[in-house]
């Protein structure tokens, strides 16, 4: 296991040697959340979590640690004799990884003794921002698609080989059919998907025979890379040639792909000769700087693309780097009592919600629809027997009474003094939740343009806690 103990801010560092001197001792409560949804769309597919796991298992400072920390002459030798031995022992609470969220939820919850709870915020934010950021964007991407299967190929593309191997295992939980990355596909069990470049075609004497040569070698898998020289006056004309030589041989071929041009034009052309020659179940793929917008733009125009190949803008979230995820202080603890804690902002969207919380989602009964979510206290028991009244936050006017509903907790236990009381599961098992996931939302909450605004609320109790916390301020002031 990696060791990452330092992956953390050195602001980090010196709090906690001044909670060691001052309050080593103190319990506190910190939310991670992120504030808007990415993409210009209305929620966000959790990820990384199961990265969170590996890093607080695994925490502990190795003695080189130890001995940079001492180089840097800021650190004193008490508090790095504690160093040598920390351990995380509080508790974490998080929403099952590939939920839908939503902003301002907590998504992973810590109680813990503040000293170490500060040290784990910068790995937590860095793990869960960007494979959230990227699980998000792939799912949009997916959903262009529609049916058609979408393959991840950011490797090459992504800021740097972890953002590759991390950001393809939450495309394949957001619903990409595979990916190009090799070493995501040994760690995570992903399916591996791939033919080959133009680089294979201008290595031959003629394209004609890079084909043959191609198909000689994987006469059961072939797919053709056309765009080379000229898509249709070669490319298309030289693959039906290989085609009906593989036919003649026993074999069916895949198909071809299409990587540069006119997306739109070209497919329908290909496909117009692909059909004449006989060949109407090989498979179309295209390819070239797609994302959900040129997918759903191409899909619109009734091109015959049947596969997406999707790279730099999927794995970079190209238009929407950041997911933009917060940690803060929601609480501390003292003598078994939470005393809520509030930050407070000019912009009402950086007043984060205090206490100790939990999260219900309310479903309708006869759809198994999601119909809000509601963010309470911990200890606040939604009774489903009776009709509920729901409201926004800020605005609080606007009122729902909720009927013939069932409610479920959201954050559940990963870790207690300490140790790890989760489940561990397959990113498969993963993937296969985040589908049902998307299944009990409607589909004006997931829609990529105009989507509608899916309610995310305060029970009274944790609205009158953070007004009263609000008012007590201002007094002060």
């Amino acid at each position: 296991m990696q060791d990452l103990a330092l992956l953390t801010d050195f602001y980090q560092l010196s709090m906690m040697q001044g909670y060691f001197r001052e309050k080593k001792e103190q319990v506190a409560v910190f939310d991670m959340y992120f504030r808007k949804h990415p993409c210009g769309g209305a929620y966000a597919v959790l990820c990384g979590i199961d990265s969170v796991v590996e890093y607080i298992s695994g925490l502990k400072f190795s003695k080189s640690d130890i001995e940079y920390l001492k180089s840097l002459n800021f650190f004193d030798d008490e508090f790095l004799n504690y160093l040598e031995n920390f351990k995380f022992s509080g508790e974490i609470y998080a929403i099952k990884e590939g939920s839908i969220v939503f902003a301002h939820e907590p998504l992973v919850r810590v109680r813990a003794k503040i000293i170490e709870a500060q040290l784990i915020e910068t790995a937590i934010l860095s793990m869960i921002n960007f494979q959230t950021l990227i699980a998000t964007k792939a799912s949009r991407v997916v959903r262009s698609a529609v049916n058609d299967p979408v393959m991840e190929f950011g490797l090459r593309r992504a800021q740097e080989k972890d953002a590759g191997v991390y950001g393809s295992r939450a495309s394949v939980i957001a619903g990409c059919a595979g990916t190009s990355n090799v070493l995501a596909g040994k760690m995570f069990g992903l399916s591996v998907l791939g033919t080959h470049s133009h680089s294979w075609i201008q290595s031959f004497d003629s394209e004609l025979e890079a084909f043959r040569a191609y198909a000689r070698n994987y006469p059961d898998a072939t797919v053709l890379l056309v765009d080379t020289y000229d898509v249709l006056q070669s490319g298309v004309i030289n693959a039906i040639t290989v085609f009906k030589e593989l036919r003649e041989a026993g074999h069916e071929p895949v198909g071809i792909r299409i990587d540069s041009g006119d997306l739109e034009y070209l497919s329908k052309q290909a496909r117009v000769m692909l059909d004449e020659a006989g060949f109407k179940n090989a498979k179309i793929t295209g390819s070239n700087d797609l994302d959900e917008y040129s997918i759903e733009h191409l899909k619109n125009l009734g091109a015959k693309i049947d596969n997406w190949g999707v790279g730099t803008k999927l794995i970079t979230s190209y238009d929407h780097p950041s997911l933009g995820g917060v940690y803060k202080l929601a609480a501390t603890q003292k003598d078994g009592k939470i005393e809520p804690k509030i930050k407070i902002s000019n912009d009402p969207r950086k007043i984060n919600n205090p206490g100790f919380k939990q999260i219900y989602r309310l479903y309708d009964k006869d759809t198994n629809k999601a119909l809000a979510d509601l963010i309470t206290t911990d200890d606040e028991v939604i009774d489903e027997s009776k009709e509920f009244e729901i409201f926004h936050p800020l605005y609080t006017y606007k009122r729902r009474l909720v009927k013939n509903f069932y409610a479920k907790k959201l954050l559940e236990p990963l870790f207690i003094d300490g140790k790890f009381v989760g489940k561990k599961r397959s990113v498969k098992e993963i993937a296969k939740f985040h589908q049902e996931e998307k299944a009990s939302f409607w589909d004006e909450h997931l829609r990529n343009i105009n989507p509608q605004s899916y309610k995310v609320d305060l029970s009274q109790k944790l609205w009158e806690i953070r007004e009263n916390l609000l008012q007590e301020y201002r007094t002060k002031i």
